[in-house]
């Protein structure tokens, strides 16, 4: 279905290709997963399939790249269209129209089709991806996992014979992002669609690909032997690495069934930092309590422990974190009662939230749920219905933006959103001046954090992953007490993340408070001292990383789930009992 015959792509600014001979054939109807390091040409690839390398991004393109017998060449996007479905890294860049179900006809409107199956296929489509609640809703009024969905299922209507997927699950929650990959799956195995998929959340992933192409060496094989051999691989395969297990397993079921021998040696061991909390603040504020106990949430009673919210729902586990004595500091972060209505949709309801220095709070739950407006709002953008924030003291919406960017900052889902200067070294240089920083401090954290970015490059150049990673450099410039993250490792790979965790860590020991929402459950298990998780705008759990994740299937990350019911959630916990 698909050919690449010596192929390499060449940038007009780069010294070295971005791709370099490859030199492949993708069969019809498999799923073939993309993996390698963020940078190595993984998303080049794709749009060469859809032809947009080198027609749209510029450039030029050696070898020949043919999709179904058409020549990608000589057949610009519009001539593959009705062949070749993409969804890219950014989603919104996509949209043309306003609302949900418009957004899912709009492909087919162009292709000609009968009124009669555009409307047959966006039912369809609809119930597959579970957006029939939203076909009426403006897609400016979604979330970013909500408008992914959108997205994915924009190029599915059309029926393509070959989709071109770009991190497909790096904005959705869990659940979301499962139901998803159960589509492609099927799309696959009974339509015979040909997939072609470049994902940094192999665990998510990696158990239901055909094939695997390692970047940049070009590899190509099954999934056992490339993970076998690549640097980057999820949790469950590093686990089996070192536990030694051959051949590696790719699923947790499959790890559940070798570990009988490995939880034998771990039993009567506490996972190292299981239960982390917030080291000695270096600015003079004390840590916050450790846990001495659970109670139910403020709409339950608490008579003789029984007694649940009124409101009838799963969240029987509702409860809040307790004070272990009286004297615990004054928090960094103060939220009660908040509400805040965004036009007909109540988006938050009665959130209670306190975040003192030193902290990492991890926020989770579904798309939707109002993570995103919780973090708006505690960074002045919106303002409460009812309820009160106060950061340091002060009301986030009622202060001044240069006095409040001193306090608190956010890295919102959309990097492009702080980024306007024309290249790296400008947009640290605007960074260091925002901030009163000494020159070259965001620049030093890019390198840090972003290896091998040259000042000169364009922001629109890099990868999705890079682009947040200098968004997020040029917030930590300001180094506020405060740092507010929305799903900071969207597009990371392992190594990038790694590095980015390593950073957090280090300012959370210097006594700043840090609050993510995040899909991504191994960050929230490797980082996070506290998991919050917010469902229909409502804080439905509030506890130690440990006690929460564990007991959530969807929140739980891949250890724990091997070694349940021991409470292991990393593998770098394993490996230092071990």
């Amino acid at each position: 279905m698909i050919r690449f015959e010596n192929v390499s792509v060449r940038y007009e600014d780069d010294t070295e290709p971005t791709l370099r001979g490859v030199d492949l054939t993708v069969p019809e109807g498999e799923l073939v997963l993309l993996v390698g390091p963020s940078g190595v040409g993984k998303s080049t690839l794709l749009g060469a399939v859809s032809g947009l390398v080198p027609h749209f991004t510029g450039g030029t393109l050696t070898g020949r790249v043919t999709v179904d017998g058409r020549d990608t060449r000589t057949h610009p996007p519009r001539e593959l269209a009705d062949l070749v479905g993409t969804v890219g890294q950014d989603p919104s860049a996509h949209f043309v129209t306003d609302t949900v179900e418009d957004e899912l006809a709009y492909g087919m409107e162009s292709l000609g089709l009968a009124p009669a199956v555009m409307r047959r296929r966006v039912e369809e489509t609809l119930d597959l991806l579970g957006l029939a609640e939203l076909r009426d809703r403006p897609i400016a009024t979604l979330s970013g996992g909500q408008r992914q969905r959108v997205a994915i299922g924009s190029v599915l209507t059309p029926h393509p014979k070959v989709l071109v997927l770009d991190e497909p699950t790096s904005a959705l929650d869990p659940s979301a992002a499962e139901d998803v990959l159960a589509v492609l799956q099927r799309l696959v195995h009974d339509l015979g669609t040909t997939v072609l998929l470049a994902e940094h959340r192999l665990e998510r992933v990696v158990q239901y690909a055909d094939q695997v192409l390692l970047l940049p060496e070009g590899a190509m094989g099954s999934p056992a032997e490339i993970m076998a051999v690549s640097p980057v691989h999820p949790p469950v395969v590093a686990l089996g690495r070192l536990a030694g297990w051959e051949p590696l397993p790719l699923t947790v079921r499959d790890a559940r069934r070798r570990a009988g021998e490995l939880k034998g040696r771990l039993e009567g061991r506490d996972p190292a930092g299981r239960l982390p909390h917030p080291a000695p603040s270096r600015t003079g504020a004390a840590p916050r309590a450790p846990l001495s106990g659970l109670r139910p949430g403020p709409r339950a009673s608490n008579a003789g422990g029984a007694g649940f919210p009124a409101r009838t729902r799963l969240n029987l586990n509702l409860f809040t974190r307790r004070r272990a004595e009286p004297d615990t500091p004054t928090p960094l972060l103060h939220v009660e009662a908040l509400a805040v209505r965004r036009g007909r949709v109540e988006a938050l309801r009665h959130i209670d939230l306190q975040v003192h220095a030193g902290e990492t709070v991890a926020l989770m739950g579904r798309n939707g749920a109002g993570k995103s407006t919780l973090l708006s709002t505690l960074v002045g953008m919106l303002a409460p219905t009812s309820g009160t924030v106060r950061v340091a003291g002060r009301a986030p919406h009622a202060t001044a933006p240069g006095e409040l960017i001193r306090q608190v900052g956010l890295v919102p889902q959309e990097p492009r959103d702080l980024l306007y200067a024309d290249t790296v070294a400008a947009e640290c240089a605007a960074a260091d001046a925002d901030a009163g920083a000494a020159p070259g401090t965001c620049r030093a954290l890019v390198s840090e954090l972003l290896p091998g970015v040259a000042d000169g490059t364009h922001p629109r150049d890099l990868s999705e992953g890079q682009r947040l990673t200098l968004a997020l450099a040029v917030v930590l410039t300001g180094r506020p007490p405060l740092l507010l993250l929305d799903e900071p490792t969207r597009g990371l790979d392992y190594a990038a993340k790694a590095r980015l965790v390593s950073h957090l860590r280090s300012l959370a020991a210097d006594g700043h408070a840090i609050v993510l929402a995040t899909h991504d459950v191994e960050l929230a298990a490797e980082l996070a001292h506290r998991v919050v998780i917010v469902a229909d705008g409502e804080v439905v759990a509030d506890g130690p990383t440990a006690e929460v994740v564990v007991s959530s299937p969807a929140f739980s990350p891949q250890v724990a789930k091997i070694l349940a019911p021991q409470h292991w959630l990393t593998v770098e916990q394993v490996e230092e009992a071990l």
